[in-house]
């Protein structure tokens, strides 16, 4: 069992430190007051309150609410529940003022509120239920503004105190005693991402092929910027590209909602995914090496000296015309003379999940016979799980492709081969499409109506984990009054007893100390081994673009031999991969004899450098494929020039 909620805060605007600019937040209260033994109280939570700035308004505003996720040293996220309104800044009962009304004197004239300034209502959890929050902040709110006969005390501690159950596909009904009646449900699986309609709105805010440059720039640890008008639309866009990665997890800093203080962050060197408010997008267009992506406008701009690795293909050709055929059913028939009836969508739930079985199903033939390539180490106090890249990359037929080889050489795949390699573990979904599935999508290739049968199959198996129970119970969270944000007699949020609050959570605790945990116990099995490596292509189409490849070995020697040490640096990585192919190999020795005069070159030690790690590579090819090639007759002394 787990707390519903870590912590209740209470944020407003803070008058006694106005600033000269924008102004500043300060926690009012915070329930309990005392730190939790295993979650301490996330620090600078008034930054991300108002992630635009504290600022004083003349209109009385709608409230807000949004989700800011929140990473420890311990890399555990907290998510953070905002519901923001406005309260009056001046007495709110009015002060008596002598006007003149056609020649006579009126005295006590009740003048409305003309600055109104933000107050936050923080609700701080490590359980990732947005709209359970979402009602229980509305409902607590409710009891305030339309001053219910309701104890914000005892709905304060009924939330501190409630316990929720851990993923097994657990329900729990439970209410704050405001009239309300609230379910959580727990999903099956909890290393199965939970994304609602998230992914769904992404693609339909960015479109294709934007959401696929996105995916491969956060696989390949590229730095992604999103910007928005909506801070709850920047939650939901960061879930979704980061749910896309299952069954890899992204390991670099997550900040959905970046506050304005803290925007120097986005010059970090480490990659990212962050969003940040449509106000800053003058700012973050300087950024030169960060991809960015306007939620609103449905554009991506990728810098110049960003280069972007693609899905090698036909994956990627296969996944495109997948969810073409997921995202616009009637494209198919769009010029047939007689095209059936409209071909419907699916609800934004299912389509969200059928668009998440097309990514699960390009894992599964990306990574098949990953186990094959596990090795166990045993020469350290504890057994190391070590991937062998180089096997497997050979053994696809992927060895010269800059896609993979950044995927298998990144943090997510580190985390993946850590997570997944035992052989002895709980499984998910998949390792059973891994396992029994890879050959079944090869054979559906060419056949989209059996495709689309399967995405649908594993789309269920996604819907089904995030709702195991079809038969909801009957939920009801009372509302607040229309329009009640624009009465003029609203008083501010009153001080809430901190010792009658700390009490009552003791009790709440202590009554649910006897209940029996709702728990499921893992199960464990042996991780299926799955169809053995094979070549991702069809002999007829493993020819790669090698005039392109020959053209980087060539451009990186002459950059060696005219000493022009940047240039060398930057293509060096890219020419030591082409020469893992027989045309590359041949090419550097033609090249290094053209570059050759009367049997000697002098070179520096730099220079020689170069040369000797081009040559290393080359020769740690397989010795047959050596023997067809050239060898090099020429002689290189090092000297100084």
């Amino acid at each position: 069992m787990a707390r519903l909620a870590d912590y209740f805060i209470v944020v407003g605007y803070d008058h006694e430190k106005p600033g000269s600019g924008a102004g500043l937040g300060k926690i009012i209260q915070r329930f309990p007051q005392k730190d939790w033994d295993d979650t301490p109280f996330p620090q600078g939570i008034e930054l991300f309150c108002q992630p635009g700035g504290w600022q004083l308004s003349r209109e009385r505003k709608q409230p807000t609410f949004f989700v800011v996720v929140l990473t420890d040293i311990d890399s555990d996220r907290h998510y953070c529940s905002c519901l923001t309104f406005y309260e009056a800044e001046i007495n709110l009962q009015g002060t008596k003022k002598e006007e003149t009304e056609g020649g006579v004197e009126v005295s006590g004239l009740i003048q409305p509120a003309e600055v109104f300034a933000p107050k936050s209502l923080v609700l701080v959890s490590r359980l990732d239920y947005p709209e359970i929050f979402r009602a229980c902040l509305g409902l607590i709110y409710t009891v305030y503004v339309d001053s219910l006969n309701v104890s914000l005390e005892s709905l304060i501690a009924n939330l501190c105190a409630c316990l929720v159950p851990a993923a097994g596909g657990s329900q729990k009904l439970f209410s704050l005693g405001a009239g309300d009646r609230q379910l959580i449900q727990t999903p099956l699986h909890d290393s199965l991402p939970v994304t609602g309609t998230s992914v769904a709105l992404l693609f339909q805010q960015l479109g294709i092929q934007n959401v696929l440059s996105l995916f491969c720039a956060v696989l390949t640890e590229n730095k992604v910027l999103f910007h928005s008008a909506s801070f709850q639309r920047l939650s939901d866009a960061c879930r979704a590209l980061e749910s896309l990665m299952f069954p890899l997890k992204y390991s670099y800093p997550y900040i959905p909602i970046l506050p304005a203080q803290l925007l120097e962050v986005l010059s970090s060197p480490t990659p990212f995914i962050i969003g940040v408010h449509s106000v800053f997008k003058t700012d973050v267009h300087e950024l030169l090496d960060v991809i960015v992506a306007d939620l609103d406008g449905g554009t991506i701009k990728i810098p110049e000296c960003v280069h972007l690795s693609s899905l090698p293909e036909p994956l990627l050709h296969q996944t495109q015309a997948a969810l073409s055929l997921i995202l616009h059913p009637d494209l198919e028939v769009a010029d047939h003379a007689f095209p059936p009836p409209r071909t419907a969508l699916s609800h934004s739930k299912m389509l969200d999940k059928e668009v998440r079985a097309v990514f699960l199903r390009l894992f599964a033939q990306l990574f098949q016979g990953y186990r094959s390539c596990l090795q166990l180490i045993r020469i350290h106090a504890e057994p190391v799980i070590h991937f062998h890249k180089t096997a497997f990359l050979g053994q696809r037929g992927l060895v010269e492709n800059d896609f993979l080889t950044k995927v298998l050489n990144g943090m997510a795949f580190a985390g993946f081969v850590s997570e997944r390699g035992p052989p002895y573990r709980s499984c998910d979904l998949f390792d059973e499409v891994v396992a029994f599935e890879v050959e079944r999508i090869k054979v559906e290739e060419n056949n989209p109506m059996k495709m689309i049968k399967h995405v649908r199959e594993l789309a269920e198996q996604l819907f089904k984990n995030e709702n195991p129970n079809p038969h909801m119970a009957f939920q009801k969270v009372p509302r607040p009054t229309e329009g009640s944000h624009l009465r003029v007699h609203i008083l501010p949020f009153p001080k809430i007893n901190e010792t009658r609050v700390q009490e009552l959570i003791q009790e709440n605790l202590a009554k649910n100390q006897n209940a029996p945990p709702a728990s499921r116990v893992e199960k464990k099995c042996v991780v299926p081994a799955g169809p053995p490596v094979v070549s991702i292509m069809d002999k007829v189409t493993t020819v790669f673009n090698s005039a392109q490849r020959l053209e980087v070995v060539r451009n990186c020697i002459s950059f060696i031999f005219e000493n022009k040490t940047l240039e060398t640096e930057k293509t060096l990585p890219a020419a030591l991969r082409a020469l893992k192919g027989k045309a590359a190999r041949q090419c550097l020795t033609d090249e290094l004899g053209l570059h050759v005069q009367q049997n000697r070159a002098i070179l520096d030690h730099q220079q020689f450098d170069y040369i000797i790690r081009m040559m290393n590579c080359t020769l740690q090819a397989p010795l047959g494929k050596l023997r067809q090639g050239r060898g090099w007759s020429h002689t290189y002394k090092t000297g100084s020039r």
